[in-house]
């Protein structure tokens, strides 16, 4: 490593400077590693002034120096010299001045004395402080026997301690047999001597255990003395009396406290009532935040005592009868104490040296100088010494004044004693600090550069840098005196390489540091404050970034109020650390705190705070009072309890009176109140407790108050609802809410019943009664009568009553409205006159109207429907109504009767009206049953309420292909009422059209309904192979075996009631299963049913046949013998050959063999036949069961689909799916949905075992 190069000048002028660095230092421990240095005795340890032992203890007197060459070490005992090391009974340690005085040598009592230690050596002699040894006794009391005081109540008394004497500290405590402490209180306190006071007796305080125990904790001692009996006899007269003092004696005294120490003043007064006891500075201000009053202010306690404690105290002793008076005179002296202590130094050659010796004291001590253990003025006077007041001046130091020198002083109170070494030495610069160190800074905080370096006289120190020729100078640096460079605010430029330069007037010496300087640590997301609800989980997040060079000396700590979070100090894994993210889970109050995240190298230390407070639900307020203001009110007082971090915003007032453990809330109040005014009630025992209520919610309520029982009195309220009503036409009940236990206001609560007729000039008719009702019996029907109800206890009645009106029994109205009028207002409204019934004729409380009103028949139909009646109610006094919902063009009958409580009254008159036509409801369904390529067939069905007679109907379409285009809107006007299909020409091909159809009647034009579809170019003929039918009594089944070709084609099933001509027809056949299931036909009926194609382009039918479903008998007959054993069998075997005829089939069939279907369908052929689409198939009706006879039917590819006479047209609702069993009855499981029966037609369904098809 380089050295840096000082220029001759530098050097110069560091040279010339010597004088200002002339102040001398001890002789540091290295020096003596590298060199022989001389040095005088230097006591380093040696035994307290006084040292107090007892006989069990082995006693060891201390006394270590150092010096070069090493001291020898000699002992005087009261003055003369005592040599341990001849002395057997004592045992020396080597290279020390310490000795052994083993407790086995027998009387320790022989070695009491005062000692003093010596140690010298070449250059002077060291002595020690006197060390007094003292032997004591273990401390134990006198044996006495069991003492008896006998008093009379209310005299004083004074029980006395009496401690054996014993090393300080002393503590004094009375207790009983038990262990237990004598309560002590203002009466009865025990004093600064250990004896127990009593200002007065009282009979409690008879006992015949008062044991007083002296603890001496040096001596781990305790002393017990014997037990005293005081016995407190009654008394026949009141000893009330003024103060007297018990201690001290007399009116003054005069006190005497050392400086430092600590000054307690007592007095203790006896007295009836008990006196109380004040203190006083007479000439001055009490001492502040020294003084304390203790021991129920008997005692006046001044710490650490200084002069400025003069003075004179007074304490002052009072009840009602007089005053008392104690002056203290306080003189405070003090043992000897340093005020300019001489020092030890290292001095060099022709050097002046000056000691300083000042003490304070009182008395005034004595100070006597010494050398090397000596006095003055018994040593040899030299030249070059001057002694004055205090000072020894010591001029042109030669080597041979290197001595010890001892300043002591000494009072009645004690004495002290310093050594103070002259040294005198001549040495060039020892560096003391080795070369080459290398030292590590941080960016921004301080570095030390050391340099250690000893010489006399003392060297002047200062530091270069590298390629720097002058001293390192500026605010960021400082040399302190011990050489240690200290470079402020560290920064990367300050790294490199240091020289330290030491010089004197004998010399110079160097030696070289280099500094590396790293990036501080830096916390870059501190914690944040938290404010959290307890029970829920805190996290605190701390991400440090620091050098990289300090990538394994890195650690990220935690803190709770200043003590370290372990990570195994976690209890049952509450408090979780990850990285540099610690978790408090289930937070509570212990909780709370300062968190301080530290992030540590070896070389710096950075943390950051954040508080953690936990919120919860205030604690339970406390301390509550009752102060009784009069019979019905009381205040109630508390204290609040713990806010718990959040304040508080309420306080629930809580009682509770004829429940023990059933509270209600009595009152709210602000959460800065602490009292609250309450009305109470009479004869009601009450207990109150409060809870408080913050933003966390409410929390714990308080103890409960005592409780309080007011007095008794009348009842201030009368019941409540007094209501007379009839329970039969000839009584009244009179009945009332009975008064709450709280508003009793006293024992034996009744009511008073007062009654009598309305507009008679009765008297009221009266009854007491402890329920709360009460029947009047022989009452004329519906009568008026005045009714009270009166609170009554055995203190009296309570206030006059409320007159309310009652009625006895009411019977059912005997007359019906009458004058019933009609009046039409629109097709689905009327509205219904009628005259009022008379009052009287109502017998009861009027209730209201009823219009009953029900429809004969609709005006379309010939016969009249099965009258279903409704009823409209109209509440309170009316003389009209209007009934809406009713249907168009249809015929109506209506009564109107009044009803009362009891019921309703006759009706009136029927009265019959027709309703005029109203618009029709939409098309029952609008489907494109044929798509071509410029025009589509659509079919629609009539509305199912066409609420008159049809006069026609509004077709409109417009083109809506795919774009933002829409084309015109072209209208057909259907004269036809009949009309149910029509073909829409010279339509775009391939085009989509939107199709609105609406229905007229004279009233006016009905709903839309709208329908969607594309033109398209011809189809393709499905195909479907060996189509069959089967029946039973209320299902059809049509089946099939797929051919070729029908993927791209939808099915469906329409079927028609021959006697009734409606079509209905089928959701989507489901083509892969084979077959399709209509149910919900009647019995005994024949039915058309027709299989086809969606979208087809010629729109025929592929299948047609005519069924007849089984009579109702015969349907009985099977479902009783289909639940028997052996048809169920029967019918498996049926299902077993059925399955092998279809594989027979099938196989047939792939071999290309074609079979004959051709039936009645030829005779049959309908060319008008349409397909149909999916979407027009709407509800449907009719479920009429026929038995079916069985069809079949083949068709190819290249075969066209047979006709149909009849029109898509006259098909209206779809049929119904299912399955059937064996003998063609229905099973309940399958998929897919129901077609609904009209609403004038019924249907039925069975579920019985499935079949295999």
């Amino acid at each position: 490593m380089p050295k840096m190069a000082l220029s001759m000048g530098t050097l110069l002028l560091y040279l010339l400077c010597w004088a200002k660095w002339s102040s001398s230092m001890e002789i540091p421990e290295e020096a003596f590693v590298q060199e022989r240095i001389q040095q005088p005795p230097t006591i380093t340890n040696h035994s307290p002034k006084r040292h107090v032992v007892y006989p069990t203890d082995d006693f060891v007197i201390k006394c270590e120096a150092r010096g070069n060459p090493a001291p020898q070490f000699t002992w005087t005992k009261d003055g003369k010299e005592y040599d341990p090391s001849r002395d057997h009974r004592v045992t020396t340690v080597s290279n020390s001045g310490t000795f052994i005085i083993k407790n086995s040598n027998g009387n320790l009592k022989a070695f009491q004395g005062r000692y003093r230690c010596y140690a010298s050596n070449d250059l002077g002699v060291a002595i020690s402080e006197e060390i007094v040894f003292i032997t004591a006794t273990i401390p134990r009391f006198p044996k006495e026997s069991a003492k008896r005081i006998e008093v009379e109540e209310g005299d004083p008394v004074v029980l006395p301690c009496n401690p054996p004497s014993g090393p300080p500290p002393l503590n004094i405590y009375w207790m009983t047999r038990k262990i237990q402490r004598i309560q002590q209180s203002s009466r009865a306190s025990q004093g600064l001597n250990g004896d127990l006071y009593f200002s007065n007796v009282q009979s409690s305080d008879s006992r015949n255990d008062y044991l007083c125990f002296a603890h001496f904790s040096r001596t781990r001692t305790i002393a017990q003395k014997e037990p005293i009996s005081l016995v407190v006899k009654p008394s026949n007269s009141i000893k009330d009396r003024p103060p007297r003092f018990l201690t001290p004696f007399g009116s003054s005294s005069e006190i005497i406290a050392l400086r430092g120490e600590t000054l307690e003043l007592e007095c203790i007064a006896e007295g009836l009532p008990t006196p109380q006891i004040s203190w006083t500075k007479i000439d001055g201000d009490m001492p502040k935040r020294k003084a304390t009053e203790e021991n129920f202010n008997k005692t006046l306690k001044i710490i650490n005592v200084t002069e400025l404690d003069d003075g004179k105290y007074e304490c002052k002793a009072e009840n009602v009868f007089d005053t008392v008076k104690h002056a203290f005179s306080v003189r405070v002296e003090a043992a000897p104490y340093w005020i300019k202590k001489p020092r030890s130094k290292v001095y060099f050659l022709e050097e002046n040296a000056e000691l300083e010796c000042e003490v304070g004291g009182q008395p005034q001590p004595q100070v006597q100088w010494k050398v090397n253990g000596k006095p003055l003025n018994e040593t040899k006077p030299t030249i070059n010494r001057k002694v004055s007041q205090g000072v020894i001046t010591l001029k042109n130091l030669q080597l041979n004044d290197s001595a010890v020198y001892q300043c002591e002083a000494s009072n009645k109170h004690g004495s002290i004693l310093a050594n103070a070494i002259v040294n005198v030495l001549n040495l060039a610069p020892m560096m003391l600090t080795p070369d080459d160190q290398k030292y590590i800074a941080v960016e921004g905080k301080i570095a030390h550069l050391h340099c250690k370096v000893f010489g006399s006289p003392s060297p002047t120190v200062f530091w270069l840098k590298e390629d720097m020729e002058t001293a390192l100078e500026g605010q960021n640096y400082f040399v302190h005196k011990n050489g240690t460079l200290e470079i402020k605010d560290v920064q990367r430029e300050d790294g490199g390489f240091y020289t330290c330069w030491a010089t004197n007037i004998l010399g110079n010496g160097t030696t070289t540091s280099m500094l590396e300087v790293r990036v501080a640590t830096e916390i870059v997301v501190p914690p944040e404050d938290l404010m959290i609800r307890k029970s829920a989980v805190a996290q605190f997040k701390c991400h440090a970034e620091y050098d990289s060079a300090f990538e394994n000396d890195f650690e990220l700590s935690w803190k709770k109020d200043g003590d370290k979070i372990y990570s195994d100090q976690t209890e049952n894994d509450r408090i979780v650390m990850d990285g540099d993210i610690i978790q408090i889970i289930n937070v509570s109050e212990d909780d709370e705190g300062v968190y301080t995240c530290t992030a540590r190298t070896s070389l710096d230390v950075v943390t950051a705070d954040a508080k953690l407070v936990v919120i919860d639900v205030p604690g339970p307020p406390k301390d509550l009072e009752l102060s009784v203001l009069n019979n019905q009110n009381i205040r109630l007082d508390w204290q609040p309890g713990d806010d718990h971090n959040s304040p508080i915003t309420d306080f629930i007032v809580e009682e509770t009176t004829f429940e023990p453990e059933r509270w209600h809330e009595k009152t709210k109040v602000d959460g800065n109140t602490t009292s609250v005014i309450l009305q109470l009630s009479p004869y009601v025992t009450y207990q109150f407790r409060i809870s408080a209520v913050n933003e966390v919610g409410k929390g714990h309520p308080s103890v409960p108050s005592k409780k309080l029982t007011t007095i008794s009195a009348v009842p201030e309220k009368n019941p409540k609802n007094v209501r007379g009503e009839g329970t039969n036409i000839d009584n009244m009940k009179i009945s009332w809410e009975p008064l709450k236990p709280i508003d009793w206001n006293g024992p034996g609560l009744k009511y008073k019943v007062s009654w009598r007729r309305q507009g008679a000039n009765a008297t009221w008719n009266e009854q007491i009664v402890t329920k709360h009702h009460y029947f009047v019996t022989n009452t004329s029907t519906f009568v008026p009568y005045d009714i009270k109800v009166q609170a009554l206890n055995d203190i009296g009645p309570g206030p006059e009553p409320k007159i309310v009106t009652g009625y006895s029994g009411e019977d059912i109205p005997e007359a019906a409205p009458l004058n019933v009028a009609v009046e039409i207002m629109n097709s689905t409204l009327i509205k219904v006159t009628w005259s009022e019934v008379p009052k009287e004729k109502i017998r009861g409380h009027l209730q209201g109207y009823k219009i009953v009103y029900w429809k004969t028949r609709s005006l379309l139909e010939r016969r009249k429907r099965y009258v279903e009646k409704h009823v409209l109610t109209f509440n309170g006094q009316r003389s009209h109504g209007m009934v809406p919902g009713l249907e168009p063009y249809s015929e109506y009958g209506l009564t109107v009767m009044v009803f009362n409580r009891k019921g309703d009254g006759p009706q009136s008159g029927p009265i019959h009206f027709k309703t005029p036509e109203g618009v029709p409801e939409q098309p029952a369904f609008l489907q494109i049953a044929n798509f071509a390529k410029n025009s589509v067939t659509l079919i629609w069905g009539p509305p199912a309420k066409p609420n008159g007679f049809l006069t026609g109907y509004l077709l409109k379409y417009q083109l809506i292909n795919d774009t933002e285009e829409i084309g015109a809107l072209n209208s057909i006007n259907i004269t036809d009422p009949d009309a149910t299909k029509i073909v829409v020409s010279d339509l775009d091909t391939s085009s989509k059209y939107k199709f609105y159809l609406n229905a007229y009647t004279r009233a006016g034009s009905g709903k839309l309904i709208t329908e969607e579809g594309t033109t398209v170019v011809e189809g393709v003929v499905p195909v479907l192979l060996n189509i069959s039918s089967s029946v039973s009594a209320t299902y059809a089944n049509i089946s099939w075996i797929p051919g070729m070709g029908h993927a791209a084609s939808e099915f469906y099933v329409a079927y028609m009631n021959n006697r009734k001509g409606k079509w209905k027809i089928s959701d989507a056949v489901n083509v892969s299963q084979n077959f399709h299931i209509l149910e919900g036909l009647e019995p005994g009926s024949e039915y058309t049913i027709r299989l086809m194609a969606k979208n087809w382009f010629d729109n025929s039918s592929i299948f047609e046949d005519v069924i007849e479903t089984r009579g109702k008998a015969y349907a009985g007959i099977h479902a009783g013998i289909s639940t028997q054993g052996w048809f169920i069998g029967l019918m498996c075997a049926v299902a077993l050959l059925t399955l092998i005829l279809l594989i027979a089939c099938f196989i047939k069939r792939n071999k290309g063999g074609k079979y004959s279907v051709k039936d009645k369908e030829d005779a049959r052929a309908d060319p008008e036949a349409q397909p149909m689409k999916e979407e027009t198939f709407g509800e449907y009706g009719d479920n009429e069961d026929k038995p079916l006879k069985e069809s079949q039917q083949t068709l190819n590819e290249a075969m066209k689909p047979t006709g149909s006479d009849d029109s898509l047209a006259e098909y209206g609702d779809g049929g119904s799916e299912g399955q059937f069993n064996e003998d063609g009855s229905f099973i309940g499981q399958y998929s897919g949905s129901k077609e609904k029966d009209a609403a004038d037609e019924n249907g039925s369904s069975i579920a019985t075992s499935p079949i295999k098809a």
